[in-house]
């Protein structure tokens, strides 16, 4: 999933059958960045640099290689961009999609999910109205 930073709104899905990586989806879809646009991504992203140059992931910490004062800020600096994501995807797990097993039709899902996405942006634009 990708969120808009500004808007808080969902930009973009994307699904793939059984347990897959996300930075195996992310590889797969081919998702096509403006270099002018900054990505925040979580730990499990680690490499997406060379995919898009202005990419940012946290530092990760070693055995032998403890994080250094710079790269724990570094990290809660990226932290406090990471979190509106982390809050969307609060949102969405609301309607339970997310959050518990899927029971039904496995084709129905990315209709199911594309529509509470379209419900969750129309819930922030009705709100931005205000």
């Amino acid at each position: 999933m990708i969120a808009d930073y500004y808007s808080r709104q969902i930009v973009c899905l994307s699904f793939a059958t059984g347990k897959t990586h996300d930075f195996a989806l992310f590889k797969r879809e081919a998702f096509e960045f403006s270099p002018d646009l900054a990505c925040a991504a979580d730990s499990g992203f680690q490499g997406i640099q060379d995919h898009h140059k202005r990419a940012y992931c946290p530092k990760k910490a070693s055995k032998h290689h403890p994080l250094t004062p710079n790269h724990k800020d570094y990290n809660r600096v990226l932290a406090s961009y990471r979190i509106v994501v982390e809050n969307v995807i609060r949102c969405l797990k609301v309607f339970r999609i997310l959050s518990s097993v899927y029971r039904n039709r496995r084709r129905r899902f990315g209709l199911r999910f594309n529509l509470i996405a379209g419900i969750y942006n129309r819930d922030l634009q009705l709100k931005a109205d205000l």
